[in-house]
């Protein structure tokens, strides 16, 4: 009896290793689905849907206690937010959408995707929820949304919280040259280019698998049209300064929490912040080392941390 067991568990092993080498081969991209299923199930998220205006928006619900809404930035989807909302559900109530037109949101090919569009598309979102008074976060293009919707709702966001994030002035650094001169880091069609772009992003290099990176790669290739005709947008002065420019009309508490060796946001930015937060009701700012761009991928206990102590005092 024993033999038979030790038998059929080898058979079973063996299978198992044949179907995860298989599709590490030749579907790379249900085993990192597979992966984002289990962060999710892991932070107690559950996956939902709406119509909201334009877009069908597909989010990430669930938790207990006063809300947050966490909102992803450029050329990234719900997921981003995924380690560090495993610390958060236990205190809050958490929404994480897909930003219209990014992850598995819609997308509507002739229409735009910029600050003020968006954090327009936010209202409707907010609307069709329901939501009252929540704490508000976006990081880099996400914050953007984030902060122009904010000065435009007052009435529902309670706390603001930009992380890293995107329109805001800030000292020129290389990122800014490129974006400016026309050149978009984020588009790559190699291993090579994947490298060159995460570096931009991430403090480390990224340990993925040669044939996890050729999913990202075939994922960049396809959006190719939608990551162009957004960045173009976004260039635009009224678009990388579309937080600065309503800084004064920010009346809830604000925090503004950076990686301190950001290469696509300059650090610098947080001064901008703070000097401009005219009629904010308080004012928070906090830094974490050892990382870029990524908090909450790169560090997220502390950025939960942070997060959580910001959210419950407001």
């Amino acid at each position: 009896m024993l033999l038979r067991r030790l038998k059929f568990l080898a058979w079973l092993v063996a299978l198992l290793a044949i179907v995860l080498g298989g599709s590490y081969l030749f579907a790379p991209q249900w085993l990192l689905q597979a992966n984002v299923t289990r962060e999710a199930m892991a932070a107690h998220l559950e996956k939902h849907s709406v119509q909201a205006g334009d877009t069908h928006w597909i989010y990430y619900e669930g938790g207990q206690g006063p809300t947050i809404v966490l909102l992803h930035g450029f050329d990234a989807d719900k997921s981003v937010w995924l380690e560090t909302a495993k610390l958060l559900t236990p205190h809050f109530h958490l929404i994480v959408p897909d930003l219209p037109g990014w992850g598995e949101s819609s997308r509507d090919a002739g229409a735009s995707y910029n600050i003020d569009a968006q954090a327009a598309r936010l209202d409707g979102f907010v609307q069709t929820l329901g939501l009252q008074r929540f704490v508000l976060v976006g990081h880099s293009m996400g914050g953007a949304i984030a902060g122009v919707y904010a000065s435009a709702h007052p009435a529902h966001v309670a706390a603001l919280a930009l992380v890293d994030a995107f329109g805001l002035k800030g000292k020129v650094n290389a990122f800014d040259h490129e974006a400016l001169a026309g050149r978009n880091p984020f588009v790559f069609d190699d291993r090579a280019g994947f490298e060159r772009t995460t570096a931009l992003a991430f403090d480390k290099p990224l340990d993925l698998p040669g044939r996890f990176v050729d999913v990202f790669i075939k994922r960049n290739q396809h959006d190719r049209a939608f990551i162009e005709h957004t960045f173009n947008e976004l260039r635009e002065p009224a678009q990388y300064l579309s937080v600065q420019n309503r800084l004064g009309q920010l009346t809830m508490p604000v925090l503004g929490l950076w990686c301190h060796d950001d290469k696509i946001v300059d650090i610098s930015a947080l001064d901008s912040l703070r000097n401009g937060l005219t009629a904010a009701s308080a004012i928070s700012t906090s830094t974490i080392n050892g990382c870029n761009h990524m908090p909450m991928l790169e560090k997220p206990e502390q950025t939960a941390q942070i997060l959580t102590g910001f959210a419950l005092s407001h």
